[in-house]
């Protein structure tokens, strides 16, 4: 017998789920809710703000490999100060301002 985790703590039928998404979402309360088809997870609901997190989390597992990576390579860096990198900036080498539009998230501009 084949054993399948559900990796939330709530879960709902499919058919229950197609009968009315919505309300399984408000039932939710903000929480990850598995689909379940044939008792297994078909698939999870995850509020926007859990799956930004969990995108967030992502890049910071990806960013921690590329920091190990290049902490290998720390013998080949070449070290310079803030200002030879600010001197190095001309007239001719800047680019103009790009406006990137309003806000739509939490940044902050």
């Amino acid at each position: 017998m084949a054993m399948e985790s559900i990796l939330s703590d709530l879960s709902v039928s499919m058919t229950e789920f197609k009968k009315n998404p919505n309300e399984a979402l408000r039932e939710s309360g903000g929480q990850a809710v598995a689909v379940l088809s044939h008792n297994k997870p078909a698939f999870y609901i995850v509020p926007p703000d859990r799956y930004e997190a969990m995108l967030e989390a992502i890049d910071d597992l990806h960013l921690v490999r590329v920091v190990k990576e290049r902490l290998k390579q720390k013998g080949r860096a070449i070290e310079v100060s803030l200002d030879e990198l600010l001197g190095g900036i001309t007239a001719k080498n800047q680019h103009k301002p790009t406006d990137t539009g309003a806000s739509v998230g939490k940044e902050v501009w």
